[in-house]
């Protein structure tokens, strides 16, 4: 006999639960948790409290001039220049947006630093990226920055493929003669565990950390080494029960609860290999690495790294607040990286050209009746980018209805009527069905349309 289901009778209701507490509009859907997340290691049951995110002191730092530039041509000094003052702005004056990397080995670069620090902002802080090579802080000393990253390679395939060490033990030792020679300079190494889903983690990776933890205790605080984990081929996962090199959740927790790393002093460096880039940096976040490493629109190497501004979405829908975030600049962001030639995709979340654009009729009769059943969250307030209509053979007359008040203006009772719309919407279906058009009406069509089939509302709402 098969085993009895439970009942779910209806909830009757006259008036609608919008879930306002989980989808408020005027934030991005917020994240709520109702239990802890289990993992287990080594057999154990380990629990993790994501309710803690709602208070640790989490963070993104950019690699938009580092990594990002990997993936490009080199920013010009003031293109760099004018990018940086745009993500101070972005991130606010609470350092949402904690930190970002410069390279230092051309005089560009070393003179585009200087200028960005002459702007006084506080946040986000400038430091460096060198080679594991004592000869390369001499750069450091020099822009007298209190902190860099080290390429500090760890997996097999680069200890002795890439860099050709007879052994790991002078691996670590190499590496670690780097850091004490940032101890010596007074500048805060950030060691880069490159390819770390693909290194021995209990055979390379802890006895490293935990060479640094000992060595970090002979220091200052301010000058304790920090681990950037380097996920450089994309391949870890945030899977509950996914084994180790690839595991995310257990590669923190070690390093948190084996090692001694603490937390802000962790920091998540992505690629997206394999599509799991944002979702992986936000695994990070919420197993306890504090710093999540980002680049704008997630241009970066090859696939590219975690989008900063997903992780600034990410970071709202988990803290539920603003936190002195500004997040109309990432659409003045976007306008400008495009000014400059870098190539966002039409459907590109967030700030793409169609990213809240229907073409679909009954989506844009939804977006009539009430735009946030198929827009996402307010983008007017946003984001400046309010809910559009791409007219097409599919629009229909409420995709037609929808972008002449949005042409207009018009909100509530001052929107026109989808019923005063079919002689411009039969001209649109005409396009398609008689003319044989394969592509979308622009802007500009539809509005010498307008005036030429509607002059009364024409003379009402552009002639004022």
């Amino acid at each position: 006999m098969s085993k009895k289901l439970e009942s779910y009778p209806l909830v009757d209701r006259t008036e609608p639960n919008l879930l306002e507490d989980t989808f408020p509009y005027e934030l991005p859907p917020l994240i709520h948790f109702d239990g802890p997340m289990v993992e287990y290691i080594d057999g154990k049951p380990i629990k993790f409290d994501p309710a803690g995110i709602k208070t640790r002191d989490i963070f993104i730092t950019d690699t938009t001039f580092r990594d990002g530039q990997q993936a490009r041509p080199p920013y010009t000094a003031d293109q760099m220049v004018r990018i940086y003052d745009l993500l101070a702005k972005l991130g606010g004056p609470h350092g949402v947006i904690r930190q970002t990397e410069f390279f230092l080995y051309t005089s560009n670069d070393r003179k585009t630093l200087d200028r960005c620090r002459e702007l006084g902002h506080r946040y986000p802080e400038c430091t460096g990226w060198i080679r594991a090579v004592k000869g390369d802080f001499r750069l450091v000393r020099d822009a007298g920055l209190k902190e860099t990253g080290i390429l500090t390679s760890c997996s097999d395939y680069h200890i002795f493929q890439k860099l050709k060490f007879k052994s790991r033990q002078e691996c670590m030792d190499a590496f670690c003669s780097v850091v004490e020679e940032a101890f010596s300079a007074g500048v805060r190494p950030r060691c880069h565990l490159e390819d770390v889903t693909r290194a021995d983690i209990d055979g390379f990776i802890l006895p490293f950390c935990e060479r640094l933890m000992r060595m970090s205790e002979q220091v200052p605080e301010k000058l304790s080494a920090k681990i950037r984990l380097c996920d450089t081929m994309g391949f870890g996962v945030s899977f509950p029960g996914a084994a180790l090199p690839r595991s995310i959740p257990k590669l923190i927790y070690k390093l948190n609860h084996e090692v001694g790393v603490p937390s802000e002093r962790l920091e998540w460096h992505g690629h997206n290999d394999f599509h799991k880039v944002h979702v992986n940096a936000a695994t990070a976040w919420l197993y306890g690495c504090d710093a999540v490493n980002a680049t704008l629109f997630g241009f970066g190497e090859r696939t590219g790294n975690p989008p900063l501004e997903g992780a600034l979405i990410e970071y709202i829908a988990l803290k539920g607040k603003l936190h002195g975030i500004h997040p109309q600049t990432i659409t003045e962001l976007a306008d400008y990286m495009r000014s400059i030639g870098l190539p966002i995709p039409d459907h590109y979340p967030l700030v793409g050209r169609c990213f809240n654009t229907t073409s679909a009729g009954i989506h844009a009769g939804g977006l009539r009746r009430d735009e946030r059943i198929y827009n996402i969250f307010d983008t007017t307030k946003l984001l400046g980018r309010p809910p559009r209509v791409a007219l097409t053979d599919k629009s229909g007359a409420d995709g037609v209805a929808h972008w002449v008040n949005e042409f207009f203006g018009l909100k509530g009772d001052h929107r026109i009527s989808v019923i005063k719309m079919h002689k411009l919407a039969r001209w649109v279906n005409d396009q398609y069905e008689k003319q044989g058009r394969l592509t979308a009406i622009s802007d500009e069509e539809m509005e010498a349309k307008v005036k030429e089939i509607m002059p009364e509302h024409w003379t009402k709402h552009k002639g004022r």
